[in-house]
């Protein structure tokens, strides 16, 4: 029987970690099974024939809200071309709401939660001949049970992409907005076992690890072990962790100090400071601990940190939501995103919408369109706030010349006038080139600002990857400095760059 394990990856660059794990998993049908990967810029018809001409019995297709879409088509295709081949489809996409989804319905069987042994069985199960459920509810297996997924991560992979890796599977909390709401505790894998599984893959010339953890600092002596491990090694690493933002002891503090700048990022979700809000959503945090802590991370440590806040939260208002996101500008983080709410399929969140008018789009990523509080018009500018933010503030290409959008007023008023005017003026969202977009904020700063003031520091953000140039509109600093940057010039420190952004904050 041959089985191919198939996905479309948002990017080339992410490895699909869920797909390696069934592989890993498979046991005795390993031999007759393959990975293959797809993207979304790929063509169902294209992806189709790839899969198709592997003569496969059986295909197991991983849905994920990134690629929902992309995948009904390919699973159309597949039951037209090839109707005697069996389809199989799971991931977080297709565990919930199955009733109510077209794929589900093509699919010959779907697997609802961690497939991770339950789609063996099924393999087993079909290749006796024996009929099979055609709506599987799999049960999360236990760690110790797993085979681990890391050793097949190719030689490229190692080179070239993002290699996921997990410590913990669930989460204590219930944030309505998450799927992790919905899982009954944490499960840990044996730290000593895994940690020779990183050790594996670091002596393969693996140096970048994403860990899909959800809570990478609940279990403070695991996550101090894991740091260590980092620490220890003869090369330098780079690893990602989701951290609760409120839970920083001494003894993680003192361990995150001891790493050098490019070797820790931490994504810590805030979502919101209104503690109503927050309340309501059922997310219990201490927003106390939480400006100490990203403070510390600030000021006393080479983490990079990248901030999640969600606008649309039921009964949020842009007013709330504002003052939340200036809280966090003024905390430093090097990186903000601003996510617009997503009803994801079998998420609790939407208990709230009667109540607060919560209206959702009913295609993938199933984005808050309006709510009682912030009408449709309000959330489309926010959505292009993210996008500019993105561009202009989390690129790291306008470092000196961020905070001269909010001169006379707040962050979130300053730079949302400048995204009200930078769609007026473009009409476009994406495809703006860097040197076209410096002198588009060169254009808006000069409306309320003497070029002189603001032009310099603009001519350093340009020029300070390598660029020996000048943009049209900066072409008069240019030809007059006497000290014009040179390539090579370094980039601010981590502390002046926060002092820059932070202190005008306020």
């Amino acid at each position: 029987m041959r089985i191919i394990l198939a996905t479309l990856n948002a990017r080339w660059i992410h490895a699909a970690f869920g797909l390696r794990y069934l592989y890993a998993n498979l046991g005795e049908l390993r031999d007759d099974a393959s990975i293959l990967e797809f993207t979304n810029s790929e063509r169902p018809i294209d992806i189709a024939e790839a899969i198709l001409a592997q003569n496969p019995s059986v295909v197991g297709l991983g849905v994920y809200i990134w690629n929902a879409s992309e995948s009904l088509e390919v699973v159309r295709m597949l039951r037209a071309i090839s109707p005697e081949t069996t389809i199989v489809i799971g991931g977080p996409e297709v565990s919930h709401e199955t009733e109510q989804q077209e794929i589900c319905q093509l699919a010959h069987h779907v697997i609802a939660g961690e497939a991770d042994t339950a789609f063996a069985e099924l393999c087993r199960q079909l290749g006796r001949g024996e009929t099979a459920d055609k709506f599987i509810a799999a049960a999360s297996p236990s760690p110790d049970e797993l085979v681990a997924p890391y050793p097949y991560y190719t030689d490229k992979d190692i080179e070239l992409r993002v290699l996921y890796v997990e410590a913990s599977r669930g989460c204590p909390f219930r944030c309505e907005f998450c799927l992790s709401s919905l899982d009954r505790g944490v499960r840990g894998f044996e730290t000593g076992r895994f940690l020779g599984e990183l050790a594996a893959l670091y002596d393969r010339g693996a140096r970048t690890f994403k860990f899909v953890d959800r809570t990478f600092n609940l279990q403070i002596d695991t996550t101090t072990r894991i740091l260590q491990f980092f620490l220890d090694r003869d090369e330098p690493t780079f690893a990602h962790f989701e951290m609760i933002p409120d839970r920083f002891p001494d003894e993680l503090r003192d361990i995150v100090r001891q790493f050098v700048p490019g070797q820790l990022q931490f994504e810590v979700g805030i979502q919101t400071f209104n503690p109503d809000v927050a309340k309501r959503i059922s997310r219990r945090q201490n927003y106390a601990k939480i400006a100490d802590n990203l403070t510390f991370l600030r000021d006393e440590t080479n983490v990079h940190v990248h901030a999640d806040l969600i606008a649309g939260l039921p009964g949020e208002d842009l007013t709330s939501f504002g003052a939340g996101f200036d809280e966090l500008v003024a905390l430093g983080p090097q990186e903000i995103q601003v996510g617009i709410l997503k009803r994801l399929r079998g998420t609790p969140i939407i208990r709230h919408d009667e109540e607060f008018g919560m209206v959702w789009s009913a295609a993938p990523p199933y984005e808050l369109l309006f709510n009682g509080a912030v009408d449709f018009t309000d959330m489309q500018r926010i959505r292009r706030f993210s996008r500019y933010w993105d561009l202009i503030a989390n690129s790291g290409n306008f470092l000196e010349t961020l905070p001269r959008f909010w001169l006379e007023t707040t962050p979130f008023a300053g730079f949302a006038a400048f995204s009200d005017w930078l769609w007026a003026r473009t009409s476009a969202t994406n495809k703006i080139a860097l040197r076209r977009l410096v002198d588009l904020v060169f254009e808006y700063l000069a409306l309320t600002q003497p070029a002189d003031d603001f032009a310099p520091a603009l001519l350093r953000d340009y020029q300070r990857g390598g660029r020996t140039d000048a943009t049209p509109a900066l072409q008069p600093w240019y030809i007059h400095s006497d000290t014009r940057p040179t390539r090579g010039t370094a980039a601010p420190s981590r502390q002046q760059r926060h002092a820059t952004v932070a202190a005008n904050a306020d």
